[in-house]
């Protein structure tokens, strides 16, 4: 019996993940380089920097998706979606009122707990002969 729990990972995709991490690692290592308190890039702007940095990452999501891992969790990411539309979401007068229940809830609790809280502090200065 010689059946794996996952399949073999390929050298490619290997590659492509440790590539990616670079590539992220560089990304940002420039957008902080070219950052407006560098002497030599004064001139280069945030948005400049901020582009570039997005160009980078959209490139890594690109290769990451070629990747088995990355089939899997952009499928995973597809069937979510489908899930998220089958939900029944509540009207905006349920929610208002679950709102108010919940803080009603808290506030009475909370209450309870101050209530609790200031007899044991009073029983416990009784006791001690800290109090009268």
């Amino acid at each position: 019996m010689n059946t794996q729990a996952e399949p073999a990972t390929s050298v490619a995709d290997i590659v492509k993940q440790v590539f990616s991490v670079i590539l992220v690692i560089a990304g940002v290592a420039a957008f902080y380089y070219f950052s407006a308190d560098h002497p030599y890039f004064k001139e280069v702007r945030l948005l400049y920097r901020v582009l570039g940095l997005v160009v980078v990452m959209l490139m890594v999501l690109g290769m990451v998706l070629t990747t088995g891992l990355g089939r899997t969790v952009w499928s995973f990411a597809l069937e979510s979606r489908q899930e998220v539309r089958k939900v029944v979401w509540p009207t905006r007068d349920e929610t208002v009122r679950t709102t108010l229940l919940v803080f009603a809830m808290v506030f009475i609790v909370g209450l309870i707990l101050w209530l609790l809280d200031m007899f044991l502090f009073w029983g416990v200065r009784y006791l001690t002969g800290q109090g009268g």
